[in-house]
């Protein structure tokens, strides 16, 4: 049979070995050239295939090192330190105040064609000085900004409509400047100033913002002065049942009586928890009713006044469901122990779980409660006994043969 002729067969060529591309190492650049390749990564590849990491007819390279870290001190772009930003950011701000200062006493100054000052704008740019000082923590100068913001504030009244504007934009100032100088910790001066903002803005017609003025205020000066702070916080009270907002105002009593019953002034302290009392029986809160009448009795008996203590838990037997609660019966086995001067009885109702989980205040006087006499228990008279007819008889006898025979 003839035979097909055989096709050409192309010639077998070998494979071509793909060059292998790795980092120089001077790590500037990417090459293939077998100089540049960097042995220190590769020795683990190259032996799990049985090959040398170093291409023929080449030496072998030395390890590469890598490149020396630069310092702060040598490179170009090192950013300052943390200080020298803040120090430089502060001079910033400062410039930027001392400029809106003088562009606010040029809109005070007047001439031929301006007959009067320009308080609005002026006032605007000590707005804007104090942020900038207060920014830079200058409090002296932003208390002194927001001081003359005030004081334009007022004056520009006299040539605005708007009066009630100004007026409220004038106490916000001098409310800013009492904040000025509580970060100076000069807290008297400081709650001077928010005192008189808050009139301000009774007088503007914004009582809530009066009242939290006050409110501030009293916790500014509370640790510092607290007979001060009772009569922040009695105003504030004072504001807020004139709005007719007993939960704020009663909320606010309650603070200026546990003051008051930390500084031992009891008299104050049982009138300020009467009205306290008052207001949550308006408000038919009677649960709080009963710990306030708790509260009331135990102020009552530090003053040693006992008829006050008991008059106190006879009147609240009007409030609904006093009678049959567990404030009632403890209070009446303290009232017994108190008057029979039994120190035991006090004790144990005192520490009670329902007078020691109270206020932290109140807990205190019921664990400091002693009664009167040092604690000696009242004997109780005991009932005169009837003696036998036998041995009284002889008694008798004996006295009449005492003097039968005559006084001679």
């Amino acid at each position: 049979m003839h035979e097909p002729p055989s096709l050409p067969t192309a010639p077998a060529q070998e494979p071509r070995v793909r060059p292998f591309r790795a980092l120089c190492a001077c790590t500037t650049s990417a090459c293939i050239t077998s100089a540049c390749i960097a042995p220190t990564r590769l020795p683990g590849r190259f032996a799990a295939l049985g090959l040398s990491s170093v291409s023929p007819g080449s030496t072998a390279a030395a390890p590469s090192r890598p490149p020396p870290r630069r310092s702060h001190a040598h490179s170009a772009g090192s950013r300052p330190p943390r200080q020298g930003r803040a120090a430089e950011m502060a001079a910033q701000k400062i410039n930027e105040g001392l400029e809106h200062l003088a562009k606010a006493e040029k809109y005070l100054k007047t001439g031929f064609l301006k007959w009067k000052p320009d308080y609005d704008s002026a006032a605007s740019e000590y707005g804007k000085a104090a942020v900038a000082f207060k920014n830079a923590k200058q409090f002296e100068q932003a208390k002194d900004a927001c001081l003359k913001e005030a004081v334009a504030h007022e004056n520009n009244r006299a040539y605005l409509f708007n009066l009630w504007k100004c007026l409220f934009h004038a106490a916000k100032a001098y409310e800013q400047a009492g904040m000025m100088l509580k970060e100076m910790q000069k807290l008297p001066e400081a709650v001077h100033l928010i005192e008189k903002a808050s009139m301000m803005y009774l007088e503007n017609g914004t009582p809530d913002t009066a009242a939290m003025a006050l409110e501030r205020a009293g916790k500014l000066i509370e640790n510092v002065d607290p007979e001060k702070a009772v009569q922040l916080y009695q105003q504030t009270a004072n504001v807020f049942e004139n709005e007719e907002r007993l939960r704020q105002a009663v909320e606010l009593l309650g603070k200026a009586s546990r003051l008051l019953v930390r500084g031992r002034r009891f008299d104050e302290a049982a009138l300020s928890i009467q009205k306290e009392k008052n207001i949550y029986k308006e408000i038919e809160n009677y649960p709080t009713c009963y710990k306030k009448t708790i509260a009331q009795v135990l102020v009552h008996l530090h003053r040693n006044d006992y008829v006050a203590a008991e008059r106190c838990v006879r009147e609240s037997y009007s409030i609904p469901g006093f009678n049959g609660s567990e404030d009632c019966a403890a209070l009446e086995q303290l009232l017994e122990g108190y008057d029979q001067q039994d120190q035991d009885q006090v004790a144990e109702v005192c520490n009670s779980p329902l007078f020691k989980y109270m206020d932290n205040d109140y807990a205190k006087l019921g664990l400091s409660l002693v009664v009167p006499g040092g604690g000696v228990k009242k004997k109780a008279a005991a009932p005169p006994q009837a003696k036998p007819e036998g041995t009284a008889a002889p008694a008798a006898e004996d006295e009449e043969d005492e003097y039968a025979g005559g006084l001679c």
